[in-house]
This record gives structure tokens, sequence and C-alpha cells, in this order.
């Protein structure tokens, strides 16, 4: 078996082993100096003043390059929940929602709450034969965060646009390892701080084809303030007379700073590319279920998965967070994931520790 080493170069000089990417990614070295440079100027504001829109605009355009779709689909936010509860709120009372058993909450608790719709939840390897004719909405997740089992996207569609269904897809656990294209779903969501290792308030909401499913108009941007005016000198004050076109009307005011690295980290994802990612990620955890198996122990099936969940394993949680291993506990599962910045090395430590 090949030893994969590190990608990223000189990007990453992690000081512990760092195999919990599936809660936080770390922050390539290049997206932490331009955070310091621009707190370093919002002391004084220096002598051009803050470019509020620049790096949200080029990580907007980095997103959209990475899924596949124009720039002008795609909106900028900081929580995967506050878009959620945008798609909620388009869908009519008396829809119908369907959402694999577990997914995670930021995804579908804003469809739960919402008055006037039915949430319907079903083992996810039954979510495509679950689509029936009165579902409004498939909501799902296109890597599982508890153990990693991806869902099988192409079947999933199909059935929904059988049914008339729109989709709603949740890329944070897949965006910046797993090939993906955001024009076979009405809308898809990715928290960015994670896999594409942004920091935390970096959302996108990308819109896969114009408007939503079979040509509808594009939801009411009920969020929207002065930033999703198609003018923005003129949007300051009063009703927006004009929202911006495409999905720039769904954009909030960014977390400045967030964009400020995000810019940075997505520009290395796409130069390392989502295929030479997934390709090393994959074989780390390849490597990683190799060798539970010499060890007796069976992980969750996950396969092409960047991550491995196991059972039996909690108590040695401790005991690798004390030998500077980072994983986590997830409902009495050890989940390790692998990502770019990981090597074979890591995964023998990991591997000789539990």
């Amino acid at each position: 078996m090949q030893r994969p080493a590190p990608l990223g170069g000189a990007e990453f000089a992690p000081e512990t082993t760092y195999l919990n990417t599936a809660a936080s990614g770390l922050l390539p070295r290049s997206s932490a100096d331009a955070l310091r440079a621009a707190l370093d100027e919002s002391a004084s504001y220096g002598t051009m003043g803050r470019d509020y829109f620049g790096p949200a605009a080029a990580a907007r355009a980095a997103f959209a390059r990475l899924v596949g779709l124009p720039e002008e689909r795609v909106a900028v936010g900081g929580s995967v929940a506050v878009q959620s509860a945008l798609i909620a709120a388009s869908l009519p009372p008396g829809s119908e929602v369907l959402a694999p058993e577990g997914d995670f909450s930021s995804l579908v608790n804003p469809l739960a709450v919402r008055p006037g719709l039915t949430l319907r939840t079903v083992p996810l390897e039954r979510l495509a034969e679950e689509v029936r004719p009165q579902t409004a909405l498939v909501a799902f997740s296109a890597v599982q965060s508890l153990d990693g089992r991806i869902a099988d996207l192409a079947a999933v569609r199909e059935a929904a646009r059988t049914h008339g269904a729109r989709t709603y897809l949740d890329v944070t656990q897949a965006a910046g390892w797993l090939p993906l294209r955001a024009d076979d779903f009405d809308h898809v969501v990715c928290g960015a701080f994670k896999w594409l290792l942004c920091p935390r308030g970096t959302t996108f909401l990308a819109f896969g084809r114009e408007g939503t499913s079979g040509g509808e108009a594009w939801p009411e941007a009920l969020h929207a303030g002065w930033v999703a005016g198609e003018d923005l000198a003129a949007s300051n004050y009063g009703p927006l007379l004009r929202p911006a076109p495409g999905a720039r009307r769904y954009d909030e005011p960014h977390a400045h700073f967030s964009y400020v690295a995000a810019e940075r980290s997505l520009a290395l994802i796409e130069e390392l590319g989502v295929a030479a990612i997934h390709a090393h990620n994959t074989a780390l955890a390849d490597r990683y279920r190799a060798g539970l198996a010499e060890r007796g122990l069976v992980p969750r099936p996950a396969p092409g998965s960047a991550i491995v969940s196991t059972p039996g394993l909690t108590d040695a949680e401790p005991r690798l967070t004390g030998a500077g291993v980072q994983v986590a506990v997830r409902e009495g599962l050890l989940r390790a994931a692998f990502h770019l910045y990981n090597s074979a090395d890591d995964v023998d430590r990991l591997l000789k520790l539990i």
C-alpha cells in the first residue's frame, strides 16, 4: 500500500496529529497571514480603506467554479441554518419535506420547525425510493457528518425529478474532497469551515438551476438587507426596490474577516484540485480501514468516504487526545476524518494508539 504524503506543502504545520476535519478544517498559512493583515489594517483603516466586497466576491467565484456553476447563482452568508430557513420559507403550506434520519440539525431543523410543513425522515439508503408525488422537497447531505456515508446523489436527483420535487443538498461534509456538480440540484448549501478550510462564518448557498425546479421564480429574499440590492449605493435606506439579479439577492452582510481568509483557502483548494484531494483522502481512509480490519474492528459502512466512524473505540479518545491525536466521538462512534494535510504516518500513529 502506498504511503501518501501531505498535500499543501508549507501551507500547513500542525502541532498535533489532526484527524478532525469533519468538525473543523485547519486554516492554511496564507489564509492566516491574510487574516492577520486585515486585522492590523482594521485598527486604522490604512490609507486605502477596507475592501468589504472584494474578498467575498473572489470567494463566491471560487466556490462557483468548484461546484460547476456561474457565480451569479451563488450567495454568500454565515450559517447553514439561516440558508435552510430561507428554503423552508419558500415552500407553500402543506408541503412535505423528505430527509434522511439523523441528518445534521442545521440542515433539517429549520425545515422541521417551519409551521405548515411536514418533515418525514427515512433511512438514507431508502431516500430515493421514498420520494412520492406529495413530496415537495428532498433535503439531504451529500456525506453524512456522523459516519461518512455518501448519499446516492444520482438516484435521489432522478427520483425527485420524476415526482416534481425540489432538491436541497448540503455539501458541508463533501465540498473540497468529493467531486460533485451543483447544477444537478435545485439548492446547494455549504458550510465552508470544514473541508474547504475557511474560517467559521463562511457559507455558500447555490442555485443549481435557474430559479427553482420547473422554471419557477426565485424565492423571496426574506432576509435581504442593503448588500442584496442591485445598486448598493441606493440600497441603504428604506425597502429594497430593486434586488440584485441572481443569487446575490440572498447575500447576508457577511463576516468580512472570514471571507478575507476564505479567498485564500479556496484558491488553495483550486490549485491542488478536488480530484487530487479526493484520491489522497480516500487512500488514507482505506489505509485506516485496512488497519482496523487487522485488529478485528469494523467501522460503520461508508465505502469511498474520507470519514471513518467506528463503534467500540470511544474509550480511546482521552488516550488519543493526551498523545496529541485529535479525533471526535459522536453518538458512540470514534470518528476520524482524513484531509489533504494528513499523511500515512498520521494513520499509522492513530492505529498504534487505539
